[in-house]
């Protein structure tokens, strides 16, 4: 691979498993409505396109079509409730993340994190993480008026550091980052693990796949 001057590295999935607390919250929505809670591993195969949506596949019990819009309004609002306090209670930090981060900084990567989390849970959880410092830029998903897989956000990166879409790699987990960097020209790295909706992420033909991100710098060796 050409080795990028600039890498950015989505959230959820990537360099956090945030379903744990993600679980805990959708099930405690799903109560207070009355309703049968989901459990960590359906939730698992729902996450990865802002919480919206997630709460839509909750309510829906499946990843596609749009629930009833007065139960929605319902929903919204208790399960942000709930994830305000348990943003990072049971989320950890993927095997390799800390040494990767650490590994690419020193290599004098521009490193930015590029996520569809709102802003107010992305930097709880950065910081509450201890990953925060190590990023230049952070995009959520309200930081534009359109996410991943839009490719309006990693634009947006390149602009702010200067540099050509060529000059850049985006790091991610799921079909969503592999079209937002297509889609803007960027290369393109998967782990292997994180949120997928249960696909292969190899199907979806990434520039490559690794297992952990402190194997990320051996591909520009």
């Amino acid at each position: 691979m050409q080795r990028p001057q600039m890498i950015l590295i989505d959230l959820d999935g990537t360099l956090v498993d945030s379903v744990p607390d993600l679980a805990f919250c959708v099930d405690g929505m799903m109560q207070q409505l009355g309703k049968q809670p989901h459990g960590e591993a359906a939730v698992r195969t729902w996450v990865g396109n802002g919480v919206e949506r997630l709460v839509k596949r909750a309510l829906l019990g499946q990843l596609e079509g749009e629930p009833d819009a007065a139960l929605f309004a319902r929903a919204l609002p208790l399960f942000l409730a709930l994830y305000q306090d348990n943003t990072s209670q049971r989320s950890r930090l993927y095997p390799g993340v800390l040494e990767g981060l650490a590994m690419l900084r020193e290599a004098g990567f521009k490193l930015g994190c590029v996520t569809n989390k709102a802003e107010r849970f992305t930097t709880q959880l950065l910081h509450d993480k201890g990953i925060a410092d190590h990023f230049s830029l952070v995009v959520s998903g309200d930081t534009l008026p359109r996410s991943k897989p839009d490719p309006g956000p990693l634009f947006y990166a390149a602009g702010w550091f200067r540099l050509k879409p060529q000059e850049a790699l985006m790091v991610g987990d799921s079909r969503t980052d592999v079209q937002a960097a297509r889609s803007a020209g960027f290369q393109i790295v998967c782990v292997s693990y994180g949120y997928n909706h249960g696909e292969d992420i190899r199907l979806q033909q990434p520039d490559a796949v690794i297992d952990r991100l402190d194997e990320l710098p051996r591909l520009f060796t």
